[in-house]
């Protein structure tokens, strides 16, 4: 499964380093389209353009206060992803928290970091999250799962898992979403690998999937849908460094 991806992976790392403005263009880039399709997914109505505007300090008319501080929002979330993997400190629920703060700063600040304290369900899906009771022994074990086993994985299969374990535990009111595609690009980025989009597009094969791993505990299509998405990154940044 990974093969392909080793290859390009390999390819990249003997072009390093890699030329500044390269880099920094496909950085700011591949953030803006992350920021968008997270947020896209999860109901918010910004375009890319106008989202990238919002990033500017530009406000849209006609959009609400919420979907401009999702925006913002996010993009201070990934600085802080950006943050962990510059000082390689390895995951903790206090970074996964910390994480959530961010997304939901402003949005639901009671919330904001804050593991829910009452049942969920999730529309469209069948799973359904655990009872509030469970979260904090169910976090527990994934946190344990994350310092063990999920050492011995492929880099990315360890992001997919992570990605997966998380939103099916669901552990907060709102922004799980958000905050699973920050854990999943964190895992990816501390490996040297370029973040990755899951696209709003494609919400209805991710949906499934994540749906499948949780009723089925059966992830491989979700690690396939992830994989794909990390090759698509990779041959951005390939095609980018050959140009130059």
């Amino acid at each position: 499964m990974f093969e392909q991806i080793n290859e390009k992976k390999q390819q990249l790392d003997s072009k390093r380093p890699l030329p500044k403005y390269t880099v920094q263009s496909l950085r700011e880039k591949l953030f803006l389209e992350w920021t968008y399709n997270s947020n896209a997914i999860e109901g918010n109505t910004l375009t890319l353009q106008e989202t990238k505007v919002v990033l500017e300090g530009i406000t849209v008319g006609g959009k609400t206060l919420r979907e401009h501080l999702e925006i913002i929002n996010h993009q201070k979330a990934i600085q802080y992803v950006e943050e962990i993997v510059q000082t390689q400190e390895s995951l903790s629920e206090w970074q996964i928290k910390n994480l959530h703060r961010l997304v939901l700063k402003g949005i639901d600040d009671a919330y904001a970091g804050v593991y829910r304290n009452q049942q969920v369900f999730i529309s469209g899906a069948v799973h359904t999250p655990p009872s509030p009771v469970h979260i904090p022994e169910q976090m527990e074990k994934l946190m344990q799962w994350y310092k063990e086993e999920a050492q011995q994985l492929h880099p990315v299969e360890r992001g997919a898992m992570l990605h997966a374990l998380f939103v099916g535990i669901h552990p907060f009111i709102d922004g799980n979403g958000r905050t699973s595609h920050l854990l999943l690009n964190l895992e990816l980025m501390k490996s040297g690998y370029p973040p990755v989009i899951i696209r709003v597009e494609n919400r209805l094969a991710y949906y499934s999937a994540l749906d499948q791993a949780h009723t089925t505990h059966e992830y491989h299509a979700f690690i396939q849908l992830v994989v794909k998405e990390v090759e698509a990154s990779l041959g951005l940044y390939l095609s980018a460094v050959t140009m130059t």
